[in-house]
C-alpha cells in the first residue's frame, strides 16, 4: 500500500490543537478571555479514547476546553452562558454516513409509513388516497413508503399488485414508491405508459417484456400467465418515472427546505453524507447556505449513472460525468459547510424476493452461487412457508430452458403446474445481476479516481461485494492513491475473503445496523434463496454454520480485519427518522425485542458503534480535523442525551438505548436543537 505521509502543516496543526488543549486544561490561572458557552457537570463521551470529561467550553464556534468542572469555571465570565447538564451523557454530534436528507421531510402526500397491509387493505388505501387529494383522470397517484417485504399477502379478490392496485382505480396510474428505495408497484394504467429506451410509449406487457424491456427481465414481476403482476424494480422504473428513485418532489421540498437540518439536529446529527446527490437536488442546499440553515457538515456523493450517459456511438460517456461532477466540486470548494469529492455508484440491488408470487420472484442482488428456486405455500397463519425446491438440473427444467417457447399459453402452464408441482419459470437459473457490467463499474471507479474523487458503492451481494472491491482496488493501482476515503454501503453478504480485502483496503463501510436482526417477514423473503430450508420457523431458517448467518453484515469481522466502521441510516428507507441511536443498539445486540439475535458473534460494543458514528464518521468525510471529536480547536458541535447509552450498554439494555431521546443540540457551539418540555 502507498499510504502517503501527512504533511507539514497537517503536523503543525495537531501540534498547536494539542498545545493549545494542554494549556487549556492545565494552565487555568492563564485564561483571560471567557467562553461564550461553558456546559458543567456531564459525562462526556468524547471519542478520543482519553476517557470521559466533565465540562467543555465554547468561543466562536470551538471548542477551548474539555476537561474537569473546576477548569472549565476559569472560563466563566459576565456574559457566559453556563448549561447545567446534571450528570447525563454529552456525545460529540452524530454523523450520519449514508442517507438521503432530501428525502426524509415529511410532506402532504399519500404515505403508507412502512404499515404490514395486505393487498386488499392496501388497494383500499390507494383508493381513499385517490378521493382525498381529488384526482382528476389521468392524473398520477405515487404513494410513498410503501413496505414490500411484510404484508402484501394476497387473495382471491387480489392475486397480485397489480389487480389489487386495479381495484383502487383503473383511471388514475399509480406507483408505489417501496421505502427501501429498490421496489415499486405500478397498477394497468401506469403500465401502459412504460417508454422503450427509445422514448417510445409502448407499455409494459408480456409482447413488450419479450422484446422492448427484454433485458430488464430479472427486474420486473410477472403472473403466471407471464403478464406484468406490476412489482417493477430497479432501474426498470425509469420506464414510467425518471425520478423513481427520488420520493420527494424536490419543489415542494425546497419549500420548507429547512426541516431537513432540523429533523436531523433532532435526533443529534450534525454531519451527513448525502449518499446519492443528483444535480436536480442542488438548489434545495444552496437555499439553506444562502439562509444560513445548514446546521449540518454536508459531504455530496455526487451520483452519475452511466446508464444515462452515452456518446453517439452508444459508449459509456465517463469524460462528460467526470467534466461535470469536478464544476461541481469546484462550485463548492470555497464553502466550509458543504463538500463535493466524492461519487456515488451502485453495485447491485436488493436481496429480497416475492414468496407471494407465481412465480416467486427472485432477488436481483448480484450473488457469487446461483439463487434457489424454493416453492411455497402458505400456512394456517397466512406466512409464506418453504415446501420444497424445484430441481433446477433435472431433465424436466433442462428441457424448459431448452424450449421456452413451449410454456407460453395459459393451459400449458396449468398442466405443467399440475404436472410438477411448480411453474416452469423457475427452472430459471440467476445469480441475479450487478447494476452496471463489470467493465463499465471499473472503468467508472478509476476514471473518478484518476480525477481526485473518492467512491462510495452500495454492495448488498456478495458477488457486488466482491466487484467493489475490485473496482476500487483497480483504481487505487492505476492512479497510485491509496489514501482516498473509498467505501462502501450496506453490505448485507461478504464473503469471507472479500472481508479480509474490506480490511487489507482500509474501506470505510456504512452499515445500517438496524437491518441486522431476525424477522420472519423478512427472512423468508430472503434465506430460501440462498439456503436450502423447510418451512419457515427460526430454527429452519437460521441452521447452524449456513452462509448466509456467517456471512450476514459482517461488521465485527469487518472491524478485526481493518476495515473502518461508519453509520448509516439510509433514511428515507424503513423510514425517514434517522434514528441513530435505534441503529447504535443494533449494532451492539443484533436483535429485536423478544426475538434471537442475527449472527450474535457480529457484534460491537457501544464504544465501537459511538465511535462509528463520530470519529469514524468524520474520518469517511474528511473533516476528522475538524468534527468527530470533542476536542479543543474542534467545532463545538455535541448532544446532550436523556440518558447514558454507554451504561445502559454494559447493563445489556440496548432497547433502553435505542430508546434513546436528544434533550438538545449544538452545532459550532450555538443550540441548534432543544427537546419540548415535558408537562
Amino acid at each position: 500500500m502507498n499510504f502517503s505521509h501527512p504533511s507539514r502543516e497537517c503536523l503543525l496543526g495537531r501540534f498547536v490543537a494539542v498545545l493549545v488543549g494542554v494549556l487549556s486544561t492545565a494552565s487555568v490561572g492563564a485564561v483571560t478571555t471567557p467562553a461564550d458557552l461553558v456546559v458543567l457537570d456531564a459525562r462526556i463521551y468524547t471519542a478520543t479514547g482519553r476517557g470521559d470529561a466533565e465540562a467543555l467550553a465554547t468561543r466562536h464556534g470551538q471548542l477551548v476546553y474539555v476537561g474537569d468542572v473546576a477548569g472549565a469555571q476559569a472560563y466563566v465570565g459576565a456574559k457566559t452562558v453556563v448549561e447545567h447538564a446534571q450528570g447525563r451523557r454529552i456525545v460529540p454530534g452524530l454523523i450520519d454516513a449514508h442517507l438521503h436528507p432530501l428525502d426524509i421531510v415529511d410532506l402532504d402526500v399519500c404515505d403508507l409509513d412502512s404499515e404490514t397491509k395486505s393487498l386488499m387493505d392496501l388497494s383500499a388505501f390507494v383508493k381513499e388516497c385517490i378521493a382525498h387529494y381529488r384526482l382528476k383522470p389521468g392524473q398520477w397517484l405515487l404513494v410513498h413508503q410503501w413496505n414490500y417485504t411484510a404484508g402484501n399477502q394476497p387473495s382471491a379478490g387480489y392475486p397480485t399488485l397489480r389487480a389489487a392496485l386495479d381495484k383502487a382505480s383503473v383511471v388514475n396510474p399509480v406507483q408505489l414508491l417501496g421505502n427501501d428505495g429498490h421496489h415499486a408497484g405500478f397498477n394497468s394504467a401506469a403500465l401502459l405508459t412504460a417508454k422503450n429506451l427509445a422514448g417510445q410509449v409502448v407499455g409494459l406487457s408480456k409482447s413488450t417484456l419479450a422484446s422492448d424491456f427484454k433485458a430488464y427481465g430479472k427486474l420486473i414481476g410477472v403472473d403466471a400467465s407471464g403478464e406484468p403482476n406490476g412489482a417493477v424494480n430497479e432501474d426498470a422504473r425509469s420506464f414510467f418515472n425518471p425520478n423513481s428513485m427520488l420520493h420527494n418532489d424536490l419543489a415542494a421540498t425546497a419549500q420548507v427546505a429547512e426541516r431537513i437540518p432540523q429533523r436531523l439536529n433532532s435526533v443529534g446529527i450534525t454531519a451527513m453524507l448525502d449518499a446519492m446527490a443528483s444535480p436536480d437536488g442542488f438548489f434545495v442546499y444552496d437555499k439553506l447556505l444562502k439562509r444560513k440553515q445548514l446546521t449540518v457538515w454536508t459531504n455530496l456523493a455526487q451520483f452519475y449513472d452511466p446508464a444515462l450517459f452515452h456518446k453517439a456511438d452508444g459508449s459509456v460517456d465517463y469524460d462528460a460525468m467526470v467534466a461535470q461532477a469536478v464544476d461541481v466540486r469546484t462550485r463548492y470548494a470555497k464553502s466550509a459547510r458543504i463538500k463535493a469529492d466524492t461519487v456515488k455508484l451502485f453495485a447491485d440491488g436488493v436481496l429480497e424476493g416475492n414468496p407471494y408470487a407465481v412465480p416467486p420472484t427472485l432477488p436481483n442482488a448480484a450473488m457469487l452461487e446461483p439463487f434457489l428456486q424454493p416453492i411455497y405455500s402458505t400456512d394456517t397463519d397466512g406466512h409464506p412457508t418453504v415446501t420444497g425446491y424445484v430441481d433446477t438440473a433435472s431433465s424436466v427444467c433442462i428441457e424448459v430452458r431448452k424450449h421456452p417457447e413451449r410454456y407460453g399459453t395459459d393451459e400449458v402452464l396449468a398442466a405443467f403446474r399440475a404436472s410438477n408441482g411448480f411453474h416452469p419459470a423457475q427452472c430459471d437459473i440467476s445469480s441475479g445481476q450487478l447494476q452496471h457490467e463489470r467493465a463499465v463499474m471499473m472503468e467508472f471507479v478509476k476514471r473518478f479516481h484518476v480525477a481526485g474523487f473518492s467512491v462510495h458503492i452500495h454492495a448488498i451481494g456478495d458477488r457486488a461485494t466482491r466487484s467493489a472491491i475490485d473496482a476500487i482496488e483497480s483504481a487505487r493501482a492505476a492512479d497510485g492513491v491509496s489514501t482516498t476515503r473509498d467505501g462502501l454501503a450496506h453490505v448485507q453478504l461478504a464473503h469471507p475473503d472479500d472481508v479480509v480485502r474490506m480490511g487489507r483496503d482500509h474501506l470505510y463501510i456504512a452499515y445500517t445496523y438496524s437491518w441486522a436482526s431476525t424477522d420472519l417477514d423478512y427472512d423468508i423473503a430472503v434465506i430460501p434463496f440462498i439456503e436450502k430450508v423447510a418451512g419457515n420457523a427460526y430454527a429452519a431458517l437460521h441452521p447452524a454454520n449456513s452462509y448466509y448467518d456467517s456471512n450476514v453484515y459482517p461488521v465485527k469481522s469487518s472491524q478485526a480485519a481493518g476495515a473502518i466502521l461508519t453509520g448509516g441510516s439510509d433514511a428515507p428507507v424503513e423510514t425517514r427518522d434517522p434514528r441513530p441511536f435505534v441503529n447504535i443498539a443494533f449494532a451492539t445486540a443484533r436483535r429485536l425485542p423478544g426475538k434471537p439475535a442475527l449472527s450474535a458473534w457480529q457484534e460491537v460494543s457501544i464504544e465501537d458503534a459511538l465511535q462509528a458514528y463520530t470519529l469514524n464518521g468524520a474520518k469517511a468525510l474528511g473533516r476528522d480535523h475538524e468534527i468527530g471529536s470533542l476536542e479543543v480547536g474542534k467545532s463545538a458541535d455535541f448532544v446532550l442525551l436523556d440518558r447514558d447509552v454507554i451504561a445502559l450498554s454494559h447493563q445489556g439494555k440496548s432497547e433502553e438505548v435505542a430508546a434513546t431521546q436528544v434533550v438538545a443540540t449544538w452545532f459550532q457551539g450555538r443550540k441548534v436543537y432543544q427537546a419540548p418540555i415535558k408537562r
